[in-house]
């Protein structure tokens, strides 16, 4: 009589999950933290043991007779792939389990050209990138996107996206699953920054704020320790917010007075020209800042005024612990965080701002591409996407 192996499959990832934090645990030391038999935890262990998702790691201390094995997460089991792409450039790596890069690309590129063209180029580079380190595409168990507006997190397609022509609704995981036949997971390249960031420097932080400057400008946020989108995916979008300076200044958006047509990269080069300064892009700011001219460096202190006017309300509303600045024009150092601090702890209630942090982005330029890769990471490790990987790969019945 044939057993199906569905139910044993799901007994055997509710163990992985207990170790999917990398530590390594006996077999007793599992019995006792899941209260299930030593022989029911033996054959699961085994089980995992025969998928490669876990393998034997050094010989713990014994206390007498033999030393007990021990048994911790594979993390070359399997790969994510991670996107990060921005208005104009994308990045694309490829990580472990444990969401360490193991190869990346970076290259200039427009999100204006299209999604076939820029979709084109990530399924490409993804082919290369796993190439190059000798892994099957087979091996790759989910893929992360991050870009430029906002998502339907549930359908993974863009919605009324302000700088990504040809985007709106278009089918964005269906086009990358005919080439790449994985799971892919796709968000606002703010929001997978915040993950990115809390990742590598904030792992134990609930409330966290993420804001990218560079050609927009954006919130990522993390509340009670879960990524927040609202209910139409674009929770955080503060470059839409008027701020008073702004007063008839017309945005991209179509209304006038928005942060974002004040104090983004673009915004910041636009009214340094009108002072009769040579500055075309954000990247022009970043080098006249970091050349000392007194002008840009006074243009950015300000556009770090008007952030953290609308960063203000966000403190009072959502009270995080820590606000990290992200993004390309990040890059000019201190002088925009202190534009933002110089608002925000003057005008913020002193309760809210007793234990604030502002500082840079600790991920920095990494920050797309790690969270991305934990976008991939939690779906592909998810109780629901291992009982059904086992359930398909397993021969017989498990315990």
């Amino acid at each position: 009589m044939s057993v199906d192996p569905a139910p044993a499959a799901s007994g055997v990832s509710q163990l992985f999950q207990l170790m999917r934090d990398g530590a390594p645990r006996t077999r007793a030391q599992l019995a006792k933290a899941t209260g299930l038999a030593r022989s029911t935890i033996a054959i699961r262990v085994d089980e995992l043991l025969r998928m490669g998702l876990v393998i034997p790691v050094a010989e713990s201390v014994s206390t007498g007779g033999r030393p007990p094995s021990q048994f911790a997460l594979n993390p070359q089991a399997r790969l994510v792939l991670a996107a990060d792409i921005g208005a104009s450039h994308a990045t694309l790596a490829v990580a472990d389990l444990a969401g360490n890069v193991m190869a990346e690309h970076l290259e200039p590129l427009d999100v204006g050209l299209g999604p076939e063209p820029v979709l084109t180029w990530v399924v490409d580079n993804a082919v290369q990138l796993l190439a190059d380190l000798g892994r099957p595409t087979g091996d790759v168990a989910a893929i992360g996107m991050g870009v430029p507006g906002p998502v339907e997190h549930s359908t993974g397609q863009p919605v009324n996206p302000p700088i990504m022509p040809g985007w709106d609704r278009f089918d964005v995981p269906g086009w990358v699953q005919q080439h790449l036949d994985v799971p892919v997971l796709v968000d606002n390249d703010v929001n997978i920054m915040a993950l990115g960031e809390r990742a590598t420097a904030y792992p134990g932080v609930e409330h966290l704020m993420f804001v990218k400057v560079a050609t927009g400008i954006g919130a990522g946020l993390i509340s009670g320790g879960a990524l927040q989108r609202g209910a139409q995916g674009i929770a955080g979008d503060i470059g839409h917010v008027q701020v008073a300076r702004g007063a008839g200044v017309p945005c991209h958006c179509g209304n006038k007075g928005c942060l974002e047509a004040l104090a983004s990269g673009p915004a910041i080069a636009r009214d340094l020209r009108a002072q009769g300064v040579a500055a075309e892009t954000g990247d022009d700011v970043v080098d006249l800042v970091k050349r000392g001219n007194i002008d840009a460096i006074q243009a950015v202190r300000q556009a770090g005024r008007d952030i953290g006017e609308v960063l203000t309300t966000c403190v009072s509303l959502v009270n995080p612990s820590v606000i990290t600045i992200g993004g390309s024009m990040a890059r000019v150092g201190e002088h925009l965080i202190a534009g933002v601090r110089e608002v925000v702890y003057t005008r913020s209630i002193p309760l809210a701002t007793e234990h604030l942090a502002i500082v840079p982005s600790a991920a920095a330029q990494h920050a797309g591409v790690r969270g991305a890769s934990m976008l991939a990471i939690e779906h592909a490790l998810s109780p629901e996407s291992l009982t059904a990987f086992m359930a398909q790969a397993a021969p017989a019945a498990v315990g």
